[in-house]
């Protein structure tokens, strides 16, 4: 018999009838919204599929777990639960294109300078400056896995200059070099654009602080659609205020909703979007994981496996 699932997630009515229809023949699957729903559908499940959010602050009374898969790509409140026992898979290769084209509407929307014409239009007033382009700019990315690589692969068109950023510099098709977690101040002197899309590992917090905004160039705009904890968010206020930076589009944060009394909420040149630059829709992670289930009924390895220790 194929082992029952718990999906425990806000929208997991939505998972029911695309997983019906992907997983044949039929299983029992349990759904649960809330983390008190969840304490009343388990019944011993093995598998967990939905937000890590909400399995974080259920999973230690679940001992009967052998595998979650996560509905995010990100898997932090797993991680800092400190349970090690069960196999845990993210996502990859789904969310890569929303973020691609998040990171370069903005790119291309600061180049050709669609915020300030918006206001010169809502003031009557006829305003001809030229407009800039991506063409020759250089790009660096920071985090080179799955979303990266998306983001460089549609930059290339454009003709900008790639560059990556990683723990361990390794070469990655796409990006012209690639600079090592020591090669940081380095990495941050030529671009003219910025993009974190670094997972949340220790190792990741706070890599933009005051210094590391005083080694990028003068002009350079930053855009942040990985995690909030990559920025110094004092800092870059400051370098804003400063005029160091052009700008700035901010997908993520330290805490989310944004605080009320932040200072990034008036820093000159910056955007704040609330959490938006990719979605996790059921359609498609149904699709990741009903493969992944017949890999686990089949005592196969399973795709995307998160590193504890690393954590991802």
């Amino acid at each position: 018999m194929k082992p029952e699932i718990l999906i425990l997630s806000t929208d997991a009515e939505e998972y029911l009838p695309l997983l019906q229809e992907l997983i044949v023949p039929a299983i029992d699957i349990h759904l649960a919204t809330t983390i008190d729903e969840a304490r009343d559908a388990y019944s011993a499940q093995p598998v967990i599929l939905g937000q890590p959010d909400l399995i974080a602050g259920v999973l230690n009374e679940l001992p009967g777990v052998r595998w979650v898969q996560s509905s995010w790509a990100g898997v932090t409140p797993l991680i800092d639960l400190g349970r090690t026992d069960y196999i845990l898979t993210g996502i990859k290769s789904t969310f890569g294109l929303q973020m691609a084209e998040y990171v370069l509407a903005y790119l291309l929307a600061h180049e050709v300078r669609i915020f300030e014409r918006f206001g010169h239009q809502a003031n009557r007033n006829w305003w001809d400056e030229t407009s800039g382009t991506l063409n020759g700019k250089t790009l660096g990315i920071m985090g080179t896995g799955s979303i990266g690589q998306h983001i460089a692969k549609m930059a290339e068109p454009f003709g900008m200059y790639v560059t990556g950023f990683s723990r361990s510099g390794s070469p990655v098709e796409g990006f012209r070099q690639v600079f090592a977690q020591h090669q940081l101040e380095e990495f941050l002197q030529a671009p003219d654009y910025i993009v974190g899309v670094l997972p949340d590992t220790p190792g990741a917090q706070d890599l933009l602080d005051a210094a590391a905004f005083g080694a990028m160039k003068d002009g350079c705009f930053l855009v942040n659609v990985g995690r909030g904890k990559l920025i110094d968010e004092t800092a870059l206020a400051a370098a804003l205020q400063a005029g160091k930076l052009a700008g700035a589009v901010l997908d993520v944060f330290r805490t989310e909703p944004l605080p009320d009394d932040s200072p990034l909420w008036n820093a000159p040149g910056i955007i704040v979007t609330g959490h938006v630059a990719a979605t996790s829709w059921p359609r498609d992670i149904a699709r990741i994981f009903s493969e992944n289930y017949q890999r686990f009924v089949a005592g196969e390895p399973l795709m995307y496996r998160i590193d504890f220790e690393k954590g991802y």
